[in-house]
């Protein structure tokens, strides 16, 4: 790596990666942002000059150059694997974003291809970089709410515009795949890596052909329970709560936290309800220097292509319980 920095092309002008990771990139001292590419001259053009980068026509043209490292893919879902595919194909490290693939068997494709060149593969969950789960951690690992017994995880928000991308099945829309995946994730987090589905339901929206709302039971081997609830067709909410033996944990923005907000993580313990402001924290700036300083450094490849498995069969597993 050139000055042991990342050289880094973004593929892809979507909106939610201009508001969260695109800004991370640039602002990463380990990160150079050398381009970004769109099929559009203009869009490319408007969004590097935002951020101070190239503006280039067409993801092959991007993928193609010898002065990138690594791609960041913020393209629809049904995208990415290709054009993950085709990144690891020409050596980049790949950070994708969540979904990395609608089903497990391309993720599967894809996990193995980046093995097979040493490349690191990440699936861009930024909340997991967020020290308001580590403080949530360590109050599980001191024995705060006793031994936890269940999880509830509950992600959604309102109608999106009708022309969304999330309303399209051929791009990789439906609210399993934009909302529920953050819910699964928090079930693997804290209820662990063997995580299972139990049951599921997905409510399809006969206009658009997708889900736009759902719910699922997921279980560890011990029998500890999670409730996972998920949709764009509700108020907004975004809470986790980890009910244990002795006492309850919640956190009201599990998965949005803006960097500059201080989260408030709740502890109940039988009439007493304590409330903590934990140090606001910028999980996507976290996420970025995770990310770069493991390509880098030739860190731990390994972790992040089980993750990304382990998500998937949880997708999957829940499209089958739901009857899809």
């Amino acid at each position: 790596m050139t000055d042991r920095v990342l050289r880094t092309g973004v593929l892809g002008c979507a909106a939610i990666a201009r508001r969260t990771t695109l800004p991370a990139l640039a602002a990463d001292p380990s990160v150079r942002l050398v381009a970004v590419a769109s099929r559009s001259r203009a869009k490319a053009e408007d969004v590097a000059r935002a951020f101070g980068c190239e503006a280039v026509t067409g993801y092959a043209e991007l993928l193609a150059r010898d002065d990138i490292d690594a791609v960041y893919v913020p393209l629809p879902p049904a995208l990415h694997t290709e054009w993950v595919g085709r990144a690891l194909a020409a050596g980049k490290h790949v950070l994708a974003e969540k979904p990395l693939t609608t089903n497990l068997a391309d993720a599967a494709e894809l996990v193995a291809a980046a093995r097979t060149a040493g490349l690191l593969l990440m699936e861009n969950f930024a909340f997991l970089h967020h020290g308001q789960h580590d403080a949530v951690r360590a109050l599980v690992d001191e024995g705060a709410i006793g031994e936890v017994r269940h999880l509830t995880a509950e992600f959604g928000f309102p109608p999106l515009p009708s022309g969304d991308i999330r309303y399209d099945p051929a791009l990789g829309g439906g609210a399993l795949l934009d909302a529920g995946v953050y819910t699964l994730r928090a079930a693997s987090l804290y209820l662990g890596p063997e995580t299972g589905v139990h049951g599921a339901v997905l409510r399809t929206d006969p206009g658009t052909g997708v889900d736009t709302a759902g719910a699922a039971l997921v279980a560890d081997p011990a029998g500890r329970t999670g409730q996972l609830g998920f949709g764009f067709d509700r108020a907004y909410r975004c809470a986790v709560t980890l009910w244990g033996s002795e006492g309850t944990l919640t956190l009201d923005r599990a998965f949005t936290a803006p960097p500059t907000l201080r989260p408030v993580l709740r502890l109940t313990r039988q009439d007493l309800t304590e409330e903590r402001t934990l140090p606001a924290g910028h999980q996507f700036g976290s996420l970025i220097s995770h990310f770069a300083r493991t390509a880098l450094d030739g860190g731990d490849l390994k972790t992040p292509g089980e993750d990304i498995l382990r998500q998937a069969t949880l997708v999957d597993a829940v499209r089958q319980a739901a009857g899809g």
